[in-house]
């Protein structure tokens, strides 16, 4: 029989977890400490006892917890159950499934991508393909977590699945052995043209520094000389998988003058860690750019900031987030968890990237991230960052050249380009799922005719597969069915991003997310200006 946890022996162990974790330090009170938990417990069975209803305790625990929390700072969290597993199955890069990429449309679940090695993948069960049976069960209604809860399982066990395919009549049913899945942090690594290659990296998880060595490797194989590292959107997550990626770039520079990566500064001198480059890495002399934007935080920023400072390569886009905190995690019996920021991080330099979020609401700190007023163009002097003033909340510093770089507010690009900017009807079509609808609804009867005439050949489909104005006035049909209506102004002025981004969705369902990058990049201004700075990339590279 398991033992049971009461709200009072959760909240005693998380105080005494914190306070073992530091190792009996001297870095509180215990009788302030003892005094308020006394509080609290006293509350908690007074309430319990007296209230007018009943009460769920663990709930009162876990909102108090909440709360406390809330009064620090805005990356210190607690984590329940369900959600704390959720969380470290994303950052351990493993779960036991059938390893399908699914989501549901129209009460249908619908294949998005079958992971490349998992057992669907080699039964060939197909993007655009419709579950409609999960075992003996119906599919039809529900939502993509149900689905996932009942596809997913301890590996060796089997589940069945009755697939529906475009122009096939009969059900195709597969019986699938769940196995270890590799969830990866790699969206797409390929070569864009026959020197330059290019990986999206959407978070660092305990197994991205291996995932993007082993990209890397392949790229070189296939003739690259050049790398675009794209780390936009990428939110961070391992700093260990931080610095091993920095290293692959970083040789160790000398004796006297050892290259760190980044560091940290705590309360506690013992939470202090410094870590440097190591020598004999096999990518260290190629010319990098990487890729950032607003939402690119923590790893993200320790390897642009190392890259950065060290004029290793160039950054490319908008200033990143600003996260400069370092949190340790405590796990607790009943599977909840809480990260709590132990530390701050700074670049090579000595730069604080994290923002002030000191008497902000967390909402309004997390907001203001994205909505900087950025001038684009040339910055490797950093004279267009924000408030570039040298003063206290952006003390000036230095890349190993002399630059100027400024502390206090993220990593700032020494090349500033915007995204285009979203209209509210290009917003409203992708908040309506449009591109993805019309695109799975188009080729429900054409897909074997663009599979017959482009085979493998992405680099084809890409060049001459074009958006008719047939095809466009489809989308706008189909877009009417849908309760939307698609004025001339709205789409003449975002013609090409609405044309590519369907032209993205049917390349998706052949080529994965290779064929959606692909054609995604032809219109990213910030990719495109990153090719067009790879000549400068090379001169930077050569700086050490």
């Amino acid at each position: 029989m398991k033992k049971k946890f009461s709200a009072w022996m959760i909240a005693a162990v998380m105080v005494a977890g914190m306070i073992l974790g530091f190792q009996g330090k001297d870095l509180i009170s215990a009788d302030n400490i003892y005094e308020q938990y006394g509080k609290f417990r006293d509350i908690l069975s007074l309430t319990d006892k007296f209230y007018v209803d009943p009460v769920d305790t663990k709930k009162l625990t876990e909102g108090a917890i909440t709360g406390m929390l809330e009064k620090l700072d805005p990356h210190s969290v607690y984590f329940p159950p369900k959600i704390f597993e959720k969380a470290s199955e994303e950052m351990q890069g493993n779960y036991q499934g059938v390893g399908l990429t699914i989501r549901a449309l129209n009460d249908t679940i619908i294949v998005i991508e079958p992971m490349g090695g998992g057992p669907a993948a080699k039964l060939g069960i197909l993007a655009n393909d419709r579950i409609v049976k999960i075992n003996d069960s119906t599919a039809v209604g529900f939502t993509s977590e149900q689905a996932s809860k009942r596809l997913r399982g301890p590996k060796s066990t089997k589940v069945r699945v009755s697939i529906a395919r475009p122009g096939v009549k009969e059900l195709q049913l597969y019986e699938i052995t769940r196995a270890e899945i590799s969830i990866v942090s790699i969206d797409v690594a390929m070569m864009v043209n026959k020197d330059v290659g290019y990986i999206a990296v959407n978070k660092f998880s305990q197994k991205t520094s291996e995932e993007i060595l082993a990209a890397l490797r392949d790229l070189r194989g296939q003739g690259m000389k050049r790398l675009i590292l794209d780390l936009r959107w990428n939110p961070g997550g391992v700093l260990d998988e931080a610095v091993h990626v920095a290293d692959l770039f970083l040789d160790g520079g000398t004796k006297e003058k050892p290259k760190k990566i980044v560091y940290t500064k705590a309360r506690a001198a013992e939470l202090e860690e410094t870590f440097y480059a190591s020598d004999g890495q096999e990518f260290e002399k190629l010319p990098i750019i990487v890729l950032v934007n607003h939402a690119s935080a923590s790893a993200s920023e320790i390897v642009a900031g190392a890259i950065q400072d060290w004029d290793r390569g160039l950054i490319v886009g908008e200033t990143s987030f600003g996260k400069g905190l370092v949190q340790r995690q405590w796990a607790f019996a009943d599977g909840s968890a809480f990260r709590l920021t132990i530390a701050r991080y700074y670049t090579p330099s000595g730069r604080l990237i994290q923002r002030s979020y000191e008497g902000k609401a967390k909402e309004d700190y997390e907001r203001e991230a994205f909505e900087r007023d950025e001038t684009e163009g040339d910055n490797l002097a950093h004279t267009k960052d924000i408030k570039a003033k040298g003063d206290s909340l952006h003390p000036v510093f230095h890349t190993n050249s002399g630059r100027v770089v400024y502390g206090g507010g993220g990593i700032s690009p020494d090349y500033i380009v915007k995204p285009p900017s979203a209209s509210e009807f290009m917003q409203n079509l992708v908040r309506r799922d449009m591109f993805f609808q019309f695109a799975t609804s188009y080729l429900d009867s054409r897909s074997q005719a663009i599979k017959a005439t482009y085979g493998d050949d992405l680099h084809r489909f890409v060049s001459s597969y074009a958006i008719s104005d047939e095809m466009m006035q489809e989308f706008r049909t189909f877009a009417k069915t849908k309760g939307m209506t698609i004025e001339d102004k709205d789409l003449e002025k975002d013609v090409i991003y609405v044309k590519a981004r369907i032209k993205a969705e049917i390349a998706s369902v052949f080529w994965g997310n290779s064929g959606r990058y692909r054609v995604i990049l032809e219109v990213d201004p910030q990719f495109q200006k990153a090719m067009v700075l790879v000549p400068e990339a090379v001169k930077f590279a050569k700086l050490n």
